[in-house]
């Protein structure tokens, strides 16, 4: 059974950070590109950030660079985002979500990704 599940999100004070976890079974997560993808009430779902496979080159959406952070920790099968200086327009659900096999390449198009787990809440206020 293959299953991505997020943990990490809460409620945060503007300015302060997060570390969110995306734990992979049934699957090898160090042999896909992964993403990060966010959600907010009446929104489209945007990608935030991406980590290609092998050398774990990543690449981040404009309105994150510089904030965001995204890794591998491949013994553990798990994938981590840290959001760092978060804003209140952060406020998200957020989900991590696995590209084919044959896909080599990073994008932060949703429809590039076939694979994706539930969500954690990101919410960023006073």
């Amino acid at each position: 059974q293959v299953q991505l599940v997020e943990s990490g999100g809460g409620l945060v004070q503007p300015g302060g950070s997060l570390r969110l976890s995306c734990a992979a079974s049934g699957f090898t997560l160090g042999r896909h590109v992964i993403g990060w993808f966010r959600q907010a009430p009446g929104k489209e779902r945007e990608g935030v950030s991406c980590i290609s496979r092998s050398d774990g080159w990543t690449y981040h959406a404009d309105s994150v660079k510089g904030r965001f952070t995204m890794s591998r920790d491949n013994e553990k099968n798990t994938v981590y985002l840290q959001m760092n200086s978060l804003k209140p327009e952060d406020t998200a659900v957020y989900y991590c979500a696995s590209r084919p096999l044959y896909s080599d390449y990073c994008t932060l198009s949703p429809d590039g990704f076939h694979y994706w787990g539930q969500g954690t809440q990101v919410t960023v206020s006073s």
